[in-house]
């Protein structure tokens, strides 16, 4: 996200989705209509952190560049510099791929 100003805030993370193959291991090709929404994604930016109740800092635990997996209806869809983008917290996001 280096053309853009946007850094989103405290436990927030940008996500790119990464799209899933149009053909089936079989060589059978998926039309967009049957095709789900990607539930894997590349982080794109991360928040800052938070703070917990006696106010010590709590970094976050993904960084920029990690793969991840998130729940099929998790984040905020947002189009930046015209890009479909998710923001979701950090909470939302099941685990980091390899």
């Amino acid at each position: 996200m280096a053309d853009t100003n946007f850094r989103p805030l405290h436990d927030r993370v940008v996500v790119r989705r990464i799209e899933a193959e149009a053909k089936t291991k079989g060589g059978i090709i998926i039309p967009d209509t049957a095709k789900e929404k990607p539930q894997e994604g590349e982080i794109v930016a991360v928040g800052t952190g938070t703070r917990d109740d006696k106010g010590a800092f709590i970094a976050l635990d993904v960084k920029a560049g990690d793969r991840i997996l998130f729940g099929k209806w998790s984040g905020t869809e947002v189009k930046l510099n015209g890009e479909d983008l998710l923001i979701m917290k950090e909470a939302d996001i099941m685990g980091v791929i390899g």
